[in-house]
């Protein structure tokens, strides 16, 4: 399996084409994006899985730069168009379109298995070969709270020794990074579920319920339940998962950030 990622931008009209575009060999800031971003422009990020098998040769699936090249050909200006028309479709159906666009641009020995589109850097709408009726749509959020590592079931010798400053009894704070994503329907008749849908929910059940607050003190949920990443996500998920089968999109997964370098995801995927 092949991943890549291609970054562009598209001017705020809904145009391919922005202000510096005009790419000679060697020039631009291909991590960034290729054409830049002028300052006004909105910036995309396409990410592709292929899958097959390498060249026994050369190692390549496929050469990045056919990758890349099929993307800016394809989907760039399939993306403009989109954003200047004013009867588009909802981005969890756009990506689909974006994926099967891709279809005879790239060699059939790389066969496109799954396509991320990121209109910005906290929302994904993922389409994938295995659910042609649905995508993934995912949104990151952030909350504010204390706890204390601390089991009761422990001493407080065990307690101590198992959790260590994290077991201080006036606890600790974090800046929780949240990721939710749901599988919203794209089918013929499927209700439509948009980001918009998805904040007023999560924001409802889990930012309203934790942000500001000593999850062991103020959080019936783990008044007997050690508040650790882990199951912080697990409870997340499930007060989300009703909540999201009720607004029309069932839950993909909770991912739960204590620090940039410390994360958990329920269900593991």
């Amino acid at each position: 399996m092949l991943r890549r990622a291609v970054r562009f931008g598209i001017s705020l009209n809904g145009t391919a084409d922005t202000q510096g575009s005009g790419i000679v060999a060697g020039s631009g800031n291909g991590f960034a994006g290729i054409p830049p971003s002028d300052g006004w422009t909105a910036h995309h990020e396409v990410e592709v899985e292929c899958q097959g098998t390498p060249d026994p040769v050369t190692g390549y699936l496929i050469g990045i730069q056919e990758i890349d090249a099929a993307v800016r050909a394809r989907l760039r200006p399939l993306l403009a168009s989109l954003l200047a028309s004013r009867d588009r479709p909802t981005p969890s159906c756009a990506v689909g379109l974006l994926a099967r666009s891709l279809e005879g641009t790239l060699p059939p020995t790389a066969v496109v298995t799954e396509l991320a589109w990121r209109p910005g850097p906290f929302i994904t709408h993922t389409w994938r070969r295995t659910m042609p009726d649905h995508a993934i749509l995912a949104e990151r959020f952030e909350f504010s709270a204390a706890h204390r590592l601390h089991c009761p079931d422990l001493s407080d010798a065990e307690n101590r020794k198992t959790f260590g400053k994290c077991n201080h009894p006036s606890g600790h704070g974090h800046n929780y990074r949240v990721e939710v994503a749901v599988l919203v329907g794209t089918g013929a008749g499927a209700a439509p579920f948009t980001s918009a849908t998805l904040e007023s929910v999560v924001n409802r059940v889990v930012i309203d319920r934790f942000d500001h607050k000593h999850l062991n003190v103020d959080c019936p949920e783990f008044e007997r339940l050690n508040p650790s990443v882990e199951n912080i996500a697990r409870v997340c998920h499930a007060l989300l998962s009703p909540a999201t089968e009720a607004a029309g999109a069932a839950l993909h997964r909770v991912t739960v950030w204590e620090t940039e370098k410390t994360s958990a995801t329920y269900p593991a995927q």
